[in-house]
């Protein structure tokens, strides 16, 4: 119990000092990408500590700090975020959901740092907001994104929305999947039960987005999902079913394949 508000109070002292922290180095420099680096060597780390996480990371030379890229990822805690932003050494963009901008701290830093959100409530506006991450990559900006949706409730990879896979396919960009696998176990869904221990990111190879045709999100969506689930496997995971790989339309964490069978 103890922990617990101490990983609260230290989360909330640590995220109300850094955000104008972020903001002034913006100003400053009026270089959104600084916003990044006070994120990823101030933020997150104090994050990852008190949450008693020990970060493994294996694959980052398959990271190109100088190519656009679209970064894709299981999803299994609300510790994801700042271990993606230590391990991933790149000046990406999240796309988010659009709930997140009305977070006070976090969702201003995000908005104000150039992330994306995403209405996926309302296919117009999510449309229009993929349009933006598009240009964005287009101009030489990476973007990180969570196709399930949703976190994990037990570790398994849940299935992907389509939609995200859009942006690679419109920018001819390479995927390149990544896998966490601990954070479940640290910090669980909607629960502040912090149980100290290992968490573990494997950044797989990219993926040529040149053999798909430019509307197969799907194709792709399931290319990248195996190669997670594949990864998510070698480093003691769960996975996940390759055959549900499909989000149903408007439902996060619930597959096409398994709701027609039912």
């Amino acid at each position: 119990m103890l922990r617990n508000l101490m990983c609260i109070l230290v989360t909330a002292v640590a995220t109300a000092i850094m955000f104008p922290v972020a903001v002034a180095v913006m100003l400053l420099t009026l270089d959104p990408n600084k916003s990044v680096w006070v994120a990823r060597r101030l933020w997150s780390p104090v994050l990852i500590w008190i949450g008693g996480a020990r970060v493994e990371v294996s694959g980052q030379e398959n990271v190109d700090p100088n190519r656009p890229t679209v970064y894709v990822s299981n999803h299994q805690s609300t510790l994801d975020i700042p271990v993606h932003f230590v391990t991933v050494p790149v000046n990406f963009r999240y796309v988010a959901k659009h709930q997140l901008a009305w977070v006070p701290l976090i969702g201003w830093y995000l908005w104000l740092a150039g992330h994306i959100f995403v209405n996926r409530s309302r296919r117009d506006k999510a449309i229009t907001s993929l349009d933006a991450a598009a240009r964005k990559i287009r101009e030489g900006t990476s973007v990180f994104l969570y196709p399930e949706g949703t976190r994990s409730d037990d570790g398994r990879v849940l299935p992907f929305k389509k939609g995200p896979f859009a942006l690679a396919l419109k920018a001819r960009v390479p995927v390149v999947p990544i896998t966490i696998e601990g954070s479940h176990r640290v910090m669980p869904k909607n629960r502040w039960d912090i149980t100290p221990g290992p968490v573990y990111v494997k950044i797989g190879k990219p993926i040529d987005t040149t053999g798909f045709a430019e509307n197969d999100r799907e194709g792709l969506a399931r290319a990248v999902r195996n190669a997670i689930i594949a990864q998510s496997l070698e480093l003691g995971g769960k996975g996940g079913d390759s055959e549900d790989a499909i989000a149903l339309a408007g439902v996060e964490g619930r597959g096409r394949a398994r709701h027609d069978v039912a």
